[in-house]
């Protein structure tokens, strides 16, 4: 896993890119600031995740070239491929700003060959009034995500105000986790399953845990399994807690003895269709995978 995360931060003029940074850092709304924010860099041990993160700001818009925009416009290409993962802010008192998602900034992210996870952000949530929560923004949002939920591409939204400040540590955290635990990898977003890759590791790992060779594992061999990866065992209640959901919705993920290798595989769809790719990600890396789902070089030989 890498130790540390580049989040650019790209959008319409007047969205509050440069404000979400100032609120993140200063805890509380600062009303007038510089028009762009300089590069900032948070420490491992303030981060959730443990990473070093590089907030990058950016208030370049590019339009047909002049001498002066077309500095502009190389600037931000140069950023947006240096960056880990793109968030890309509108504003929810302008619409304008949101029509150009997909029909401006996603494209061009996309035309420039640029591989990593998007986060849509809403800004300025504060300006809906007393009820700032958005009953349709999962119908607005989802045509987009279908559209643009390729590899590396839209992973998810997040709607925030600078000014209350209301989930601005959350677009940030967001942002970390669209590095840290990806989706693309793991699932097809579109037809709803594990990727080839993802089945063909955790089966291994299955087989791997599956100590007597029976195709089941076993309330002993889940245990050893919880401890390896989490460092704790489950307690009985939560074995048959986690059996039953299993059983609940895949039949044949369980039998008398314990979880059946379907039922493996279905845990760790549900992680993931729940956005808790971080316990999938745990248990791969663990097993010795890298971020693309091969074996990594210090687990083969190790020193």
């Amino acid at each position: 896993m890498r130790r540390d995360v580049r989040i650019l931060l790209v959008g319409d003029d007047g969205v509050g890119k440069s404000t979400l940074i100032t609120s993140l850092i200063k805890e509380t709304f600062i009303p007038n600031i510089q028009h762009v924010v300089p590069e900032v860099t948070i420490p491992p041990e303030v981060t959730p995740e443990n990473v070093t993160t590089h907030i990058v700001d950016s208030s370049v818009l590019y339009v047909p070239p002049t001498t002066a925009r077309t500095e502009n416009r190389e600037t931000l290409e140069t950023e947006i491929r240096k960056a880990h993962v793109i968030c890309i802010v509108y504003s929810i008192d302008d619409p304008n700003t949101f029509n150009r998602l997909p029909v401006f900034w996603l494209p061009y992210i996309r035309s420039l060959g640029v591989n990593v996870p998007v986060v849509l952000v809403g800004n300025k949530i504060d300006l809906r009034g007393e009820d700032v929560t958005n009953q349709s923004l999962e119908d607005e949002i989802i045509p987009i995500m279908n559209e643009f939920k390729l590899e590396g591409e839209v992973e998810t939204c997040v709607e925030c105000s600078a000014r209350q400040p209301l989930n601005v540590s959350e677009v940030f955290y967001f942002a970390q986790k669209a590095v840290l635990h990806p989706t693309a990898p793991l699932y097809d977003s579109r037809e709803h399953v594990l990727k080839p890759a993802c089945v063909d590791a955790l089966r291994r790992i299955f087989k791997l845990c599956d100590t007597d060779k029976d195709n089941v594992l076993n309330d002993d061999e889940l245990n050893e399994f919880q401890r390896k990866c989490f460092n704790a065992p489950l307690q009985q209640q939560e074995l048959e807690g986690v059996k039953e959901v299993v059983r609940d919705r895949e039949p044949l993920g369980v039998n008398g003895i314990g979880l059946t290798e379907i039922g493996f595989l279905f845990l760790h769809t549900l992680f993931i269709q729940r956005g808790r790719l971080e316990t999938t990600w745990t248990v791969l890396r663990k097993f010795g995978y890298g971020d693309d789902l091969s074996l990594r070089e210090d687990f083969l030989l190790p020193p």
